[in-house]
């Protein structure tokens, strides 16, 4: 997060009136396991997910009244009305503060497909929570600040989070990991959204096991060996709606990625590489070769103690 004076805006925003600007990290599920169905219709889960230094961008700053600016590669596919995630975590934090929230100049600059398995409006609406809660100077904790997000998404609390983390239930039970690393990573989307709900009809089974124990303290070797006996429940489901998920893993495969699996409900598909070189080479020769992908090579973040 970063504060600082902005530059005079078409959308109303006040000269050198102060902002906060707030990252929000594209989420990586390296593992998903679907393990029950409860009876409101939701769907446990238990995953591992990681968050990666790519992402979208969030600066919220003062203004004579609320306004939403989306810029970026994928601005043209983000709703600016009140569907969107981040002006209903503005609505929803104002509902809950207890103090007056004066109006606010949102803007997004949008680097990650939309509907892509990656948490991106997710992450959004947790940067926007974020962010705001900084900027009206409200005395709230993550923990209520999770709360809200729940209620706004299922992925919104781990997107707070935004470290190694193992998330059970619909979402909302999070475990933070000790000594988990920094991972090298090569995204690729093949283009084409995937409806979640979708994914989840087309399931064979609900009722999947669990994860199993993770290492402690791994290293590469060890985090490849262990995700070989995990899944993705969702992959296969996604892949039968969008075929070219498949010729995405093929395509890191092929350059040589130690790992490839979909993440969450995709179309998003990573490959976890041993070193930031050769995920930039794999990057390079992916994107050259599909230009119409979206191709990017990026790092996880480790664990903060």
């Amino acid at each position: 997060m970063s504060t600082g004076l902005p530059r005079t805006e078409a959308n109303g925003a006040i000269l050198d009136a102060p902002q906060t600007t707030v990252d929000a990290p594209a989420k990586v599920n390296l593992a998903l396991h679907v393990v029950g169905r409860r009876a409101d219709g939701y769907h446990d889960i238990e995953t591992l997910a990681v968050f990666t230094r790519l992402g979208d961008r969030l600066t919220v700053a003062s203004s004579p009244s609320d306004t939403f600016r989306v810029d970026g590669p994928f601005a043209g596919d983000v709703p600016v009305d009140g569907t969107n995630l981040v002006l209903r975590a503005r609505e929803a934090l104002r509902d809950e503060a207890r103090q007056h929230c004066p109006p606010i100049a949102l803007s997004l600059d949008k680097e990650l497909p939309v509907a892509s398995g990656i948490g991106g409006g997710s992450s959004d609406a947790a940067a926007a929570l974020r962010a705001l809660a900084d900027q009206w100077r409200l005395h709230i904790g993550l923990e209520e600040l999770a709360r809200l997000g729940a209620r706004l998404g299922a992925d919104v609390p781990m997107c707070l989070t935004a470290r190694p983390l193992v998330a059970r239930g619909v979402g909302d039970r999070i475990e933070t990991l000790r000594g988990f690393p920094a991972l090298d990573i090569v995204l690729v989307n093949p283009g084409v959204a995937v409806s979640t709900p979708s994914v989840f009809r087309l399931l064979q089974r609900t009722d999947n096991a669990p994860l199993g124990a993770l290492p402690r303290h791994p290293d590469f070797g060890d985090i490849v060996g262990w995700l070989g006996s995990t899944r993705n429940d969702l992959e296969d489901a996604a892949t039968s709606l969008v075929p070219p998920i498949g010729d995405a893993l093929g395509a890191m495969a092929r350059e040589g990625a130690a790992f490839v699996r979909m993440s969450g409900s995709g179309a998003t598909c990573f490959g976890l590489f041993e070193s930031a070189a050769h995920a930039a080479r794999a990057a390079k020769a992916i994107g050259s070769a599909r230009p119409d992908w979206f191709v990017a090579a990026t790092e996880s973040g480790a664990s903060q103690s």
